[in-house]
């Protein structure tokens, strides 16, 4: 028998499941949908509270880390798709000249931002600040909502990355059109590929100039690092799990050899 196979007991095939025939009744299906929403809805609250409080904690850590050299550079690229992201010696050369790292949320819809990059002098643009925007486009229901004491309006129960975000392009300033990053190391998508996925990601500050973010490093920048900016730049987050235990795998010269250099795009729920 095959290793990881398990033999079913005698006579298991036979048993009646008793979970097999569970109904739903109409009025516990609407019951399930309304605390559903009562859920959304608590949770939303909560998030926008937690926004609140951290915020000037964020402003603190924001002071203490332009005392650090690299501390951004460090902590970005410690993020295995933000490293992913920076293939060339020259984005890694740009991204040494950064200073500081802010994300600043809407403030009616908490789950949009707005990104910014601050640059110090550098050989590459004139840019001091570099932003890219994901704007919440509100829904034409939305137009007649009002919101609850909480803020909460009814479309925001519904909110949808893919259908009520639009992300922002922002036209970098080079020194040098001709030795653009974006233009010596351009974006390639996968044309196989019915989803708009990343072939080849090119330069780093693609991100900015496109109105794209196919593999969503926005959330990732926004949802991961920048809130635990200093676990990346310590190295104890984003690293790669190993599973120690599975020495069956290493005995096994047949096993399919994983690429961890490049980490598979996933949208990300918010």
């Amino acid at each position: 028998m095959a290793n990881g196979t398990k033999r079913a007991s005698p006579g298991a095939e036979d048993e009646k499941n008793p979970l097999q025939n569970v109904e739903l009744s109409d009025e516990n299906a609407k019951k399930l949908t309304a605390i559903q929403r009562d859920l959304a809805r608590a949770e939303l609250v909560l998030e926008r509270q937690a926004q609140k409080t951290l915020r000037p904690v964020y402003e603190k850590r924001r002071e203490i880390i332009k005392s650090i050299p690299a501390f951004w550079p460090v902590a970005l690229m410690n993020h295995s798709l933000f490293n992913f992201h920076v293939q060339h010696n020259a984005d890694k050369t740009a991204l040494s000249c950064l200073e500081d790292v802010w994300v600043e949320k809407d403030p009616n819809e908490h789950r949009c931002f707005t990104i910014e990059f601050h640059f110090k002098e550098n050989q590459f643009f004139e840019d001091k600040v570099i932003k890219k925007e994901f704007k919440f486009v509100s829904p034409p229901a939305a137009a007649n909502e009002k919101p609850d004491a909480d803020g909460i309006t009814e479309s925001m129960l519904d909110f949808s990355w893919e259908r009520d975000v639009e992300a922002s392009t922002t036209k970098i300033n080079w020194k040098d059109a001709e030795k653009a990053l974006t233009k010596l190391y351009p974006r390639k998508m996968d044309e196989d590929d019915e989803e708009d996925t990343l072939a080849e990601p090119g330069s780093f500050f693609n991100f900015f100039e496109s109105s794209t973010d196919p593999s969503d490093l926005g959330l990732t920048i926004a949802n991961e690092i920048f809130p635990e900016a200093i676990e990346y730049f310590l190295g104890n987050a984003g690293g790669d799990d190993i599973d120690s235990d599975s020495e069956e795998e290493d005995d096994d010269e047949d096993a399919e050899e994983i690429d961890l250099e490049k980490p598979r795009s996933k949208k990300q729920k918010v």
